[in-house]
């Protein structure tokens, strides 16, 4: 695949901040979100909203970061670093999602930087990572900042009440999330165990753009999700379309997925590490 252009040694490169969640076992969360970023040449730039306490089995519990921590996180670098775009990860709860809406809209990046919101509601092994109150705040605070919402077919359940079984489905899934206030829509159709291929569709409210790519047979898909909202961001960050960042992203977490290795007892992570000996 063709990667994104890296920086000249001793230029900066251009910025991506990570609003999410710490996972102790590595696998998803911040820590998939920074090894995107850094093999694929971006500076990754941090909002700690919980640190979990998890492993390759499932997560045990989670601790929330003080709201003015998180708020504060986003200030302090929005306003000396800088920031070509963000993309949002757990986030806990009702306050956390208001607290990142508005520290976005002060920092005056509302409308300006491109901002992907993957509403992570519960872990791969069904953990809640979201309280139930907390839907009600992703769809009216962080949405209609959003340039790009990614939901899973689970996720897109829990937030427009529909059941994604066949191409109609999701197509009444993408109308009803574009609904809410997003630029784009984004239904992964990764969880559609029916298909044999992992169908995403993509819509602005006027158009539907499909992405397919071959289902890769692995047990070990942890961090998927974060993976390619971490690559569709930095993608955006380069100054692509929605479309084109999309289609990157959906290349990226493939070869991720196809070069997924097993970790500890339970589901081990999707690598980026294929890039280290990959040829562009």
């Amino acid at each position: 695949m063709t990667f994104l252009p890296l920086p000249e040694p001793g230029h900066a490169p251009l910025r991506v901040m990570t609003i999410a969640g710490s996972d102790s076992g590595g696998g998803a969360g911040i820590q998939a979100d920074l090894r995107t970023f850094a093999l694929l040449g971006i500076h990754g730039l941090v909002a700690v909203t919980a640190v979990t306490v998890q492993n390759s089995v499932g997560v045990k519990g989670f601790h929330e970061i003080p709201l003015e921590v998180i708020a504060g996180q986003i200030e302090a670098v929005a306003s000396d670093i800088g920031l070509q775009a963000a993309k949002t990860g757990m986030l806990a709860s009702a306050e956390i999602i208001d607290t990142v809406a508005g520290a976005w809209r002060s920092q005056g990046l509302a409308g300006s930087t491109p901002l992907v919101v993957d509403p992570v509601c519960a872990s791969m092994h069904g953990d809640p990572l979201l309280h139930p109150s907390a839907l009600d705040s992703l769809r009216t605070q962080l949405f209609p900042l959003a340039t790009l919402v990614t939901p899973n077919l689970d996720e897109v359940r829990l937030l427009t009440g529909i059941e994604v079984t066949d191409g109609q489905s999701q197509r009444d899934a993408a109308c009803a999330l574009h609904a809410l206030g997003p630029q784009w829509a984004l239904v992964k159709g990764g969880h559609l165990r029916s298909s044999a291929q992992s169908p995403d569709l993509l819509y602005d409210g006027v158009d539907f753009v499909e992405f397919d790519a071959t289902r890769i047979d692995t047990g070990h898909d942890h961090g998927a999700g974060d993976t390619l909202a971490a690559a569709t961001a930095s993608a955006l960050a380069h100054g692509f379309s929605v479309p084109d960042a999309v289609a990157f992203g959906k290349r990226w977490v493939t070869e991720c997925l196809r070069a997924a290795y097993p970790l500890g007892h339970g589901h081990g992570p999707v690598s980026a590490l294929f890039r280290l000996t990959a040829s562009s």
